[in-house]
């Protein structure tokens, strides 16, 4: 194929996709001066679904997620904190940091948002197949596929077999951040890399520690094991890292057998608790003595 071949096909790819812009913005409602008929303009909105899904987000990390001028992500925040949606609170680990949280308020409006977009998604496949809805959703990832950024740093899932400094630091920051009473000392690291049942992934952006998860052995409980620690820090976030390094934890304890993986967290890390039930997890009874959980759930690994 020549040059102008190649440009003249170049031109009708982009006429295309500009084309399928016009129909989906108008399909979805995103013109509209308020999202979903609403009260909040459609960039509100997603700063509140973004600050629901990620307690303590800072304002830099959430700017980076979506792409957003520093001016104008500070003008939506101030307003947003202006109407008692959003508050900021204090950083456990940088005093230069002030994580954002919902209100009550907010919490309210959220869960309306979430509502409002549901029944509207709802309405537009309820006219589809189950096939068609199934091949809608896989054609979606294949388009993010396609369109993600190759040139960010590329992600390294590791499973620990020797204690690492990394790995000591990462779980200090979670515990931290996530206030956590019970917290693993050195010798029980060691217990956790050495038993099959059990295990530590890090995540790695080119060289730098971003993430991790714990797979521990439940004693009373048979072929069970605990999913804990599961962290990833602020600035990481956004790049789909908790579910890499679930799955990454998951598939190993298939291979070793193990059919239940139990958790236990509590109701105000809500942005954990809907990955966990994304990616099929069940509320459970107690199975622990953890003093700080409120929330049980496990999920049964298919072979």
């Amino acid at each position: 194929m020549n040059t102008h071949q190649t440009q003249a096909q170049l031109a009708q790819q982009i006429a295309a996709i500009r084309e399928f812009n016009r129909y989906y913005t108008a399909r979805l409602g995103l013109l509209r001066r308020r999202h979903l008929d609403g009260e909040f303009a459609l960039t509100e909105a997603r700063i509140l679904y973004e600050v629901s899904a990620q307690p303590k987000v800072t304002a830099s990390a959430l700017q980076e997620t979506l792409e957003l001028d520093a001016g104008y992500m500070s003008r939506l925040l101030s307003g947003l904190i202006r109407r008692k949606l959003i508050r900021r609170v204090s950083s456990d680990t940088d005093a230069r940091e002030k994580p954002l949280l919902l209100t009550a308020v907010g919490q309210k409006a959220v869960a309306r948002l979430n509502e409002q977009s549901m029944a509207h998604i709802h309405g537009m496949l309820t006219h589809l197949s189950a096939a068609d809805r199934a091949a809608l959703v896989t054609s979606l990832a294949g388009v993010r596929s396609l369109l993600e950024d190759r040139r960010q740093a590329p992600l390294r899932i590791t499973r620990l077999t020797a204690p690492d400094d990394h790995a000591l630091a990462l779980l200090n920051e979670y515990y931290e951040a996530v206030h956590v009473v019970q917290r693993d000392k050195p010798g029980s690291i060691q217990q956790l890399i050495d038993d099959p049942a059990s295990g530590i992934w890090l995540a790695y952006l080119d060289d730098e520690v971003v993430g991790c998860v714990v797979l521990r052995k439940l004693t009373t409980l048979p072929h069970a094991s605990e999913c804990k620690r599961l962290y990833v820090k602020p600035s990481a976030r956004g790049r789909h890292i908790a579910d890499k390094l679930l799955d990454a934890q998951e598939a190993y304890a298939r291979s070793q057998g193990i059919e239940w993986i139990y958790l236990d967290s509590y109701d105000d890390l809500k942005a954990a608790i809907w990955l966990y039930e994304k990616r099929g997890y069940e509320r459970c009874e107690r199975y622990n003595d953890n003093p700080q959980a409120t929330v049980f759930m496990r999920k049964h690994l298919d072979t």
